[in-house]
């Protein structure tokens, strides 16, 4: 699978810390590697069908979607990004 990745995505992403950064970039290659692993607990979002997301750490997430053989990234930070996915 490719990656790719939206322009609200990066600004999220910059705007975390470091640490959280590293954690996102490890579950990254967890998606990459196996859409299954146990830490990622990926589902797709309510009320959002061709949203999914995954688990950064207890209180953060990352939204994306599946294009073909792409996750586009959407979005990563706390909870509240849910609401806007």
């Amino acid at each position: 699978m490719k990656i790719a990745f939206t322009k609200p995505f990066i600004r999220d992403y910059h705007d975390l810390p470091e640490h959280l950064q590293r954690q996102i970039d490890k579950q990254i290659e967890y998606l990459l590697e196996n859409p299954k692993h146990p830490s990622l607990r990926m589902k797709k979002m309510e009320g959002h069908p061709s949203v999914w997301e995954i688990r950064i750490t207890s209180g953060y997430r990352l939204t994306f979607q599946i294009n073909g053989d792409t996750y586009m990234f959407r979005r990563v930070g706390t909870h509240d990004i849910l609401k806007k996915p």
